[in-house]
């Protein structure tokens, strides 16, 4: 039958990303690979390059005028960080607006990425990674924040995408033990360290 799923073939289960978790022994693995890295590797610039492409068509995406096939929301960039949780920005974006933490005002500057992608890059992980998977700040909500958003790069800018979620804030969590935020890096970590597969079938796929 035209357009019908064979029925040997195993339907598609969508990911419960309420139940992603970041196994603590691999969150110190990316947490040492992190720290131990350089602040910039020239053999990342093509996975930057790319991410920060598809980052900033995600952000027209976002931000485009519902008319023209966007999605109309409002982005506001600030000094201060704008959500005392993740529901707070949940709401806001359901309203068509979202602030975003001005990477300026962070005082730690990205080695390759422009303030002004960083902070495109801020606006379409909140929207696409957290209030698309449902989850919050803390690092089991950034591990499927990162699955969830991940799945909208290029397994190029995926690599790049690790970096710059799951290497910052597994540092930030398992090396720093929360107490402050690692220097920003543009490089790349493992492989393995980029491979949804494990996170997928921690979610129920």
């Amino acid at each position: 039958m035209h357009g019908a799923r064979r029925l040997d073939s195993p339907a598609r289960v969508a990911p419960d990303y309420a139940r992603v978790r970041i196994d603590p022994d691999l969150g110190s693995a990316i947490a040492d690979a992190y720290m131990a890295a350089p602040i910039r590797d020239e053999r990342a610039f093509a996975a930057y390059a790319a991410f920060a492409e598809q980052t900033v068509r995600q952000y027209h995406f976002l931000v485009g005028r519902v008319e023209f096939g966007g999605l109309g929301v409002t982005v506001r960039v600030v000094d201060d960080d704008p959500y005392p949780d993740a529901l707070a920005m949940v709401e806001d974006v359901r309203r068509r607006r979202l602030r975003v933490f001005a990477s300026a005002a962070s005082n730690n500057p990205h080695p390759y990425l422009s303030d002004g992608e960083n902070d495109m890059f801020r606006a379409v992980h909140d929207a696409f990674g957290h209030a698309a998977s449902g989850r919050g700040f803390d690092v089991h909500g950034e591990e499927a924040a990162w699955l969830k958003h991940g799945a909208m790069y290029t397994p190029l800018a995926r690599r790049a995408l690790t970096t710059e979620i799951r290497g910052q804030t597994c540092a930030q969590v398992f090396h720093f033990g929360g107490s402050r935020f690692p220097e920003q890096k543009a490089v790349l970590l493992a492989r393995r360290f980029s491979d949804p597969r494990p996170a997928l079938a921690g979610a129920g796929t």
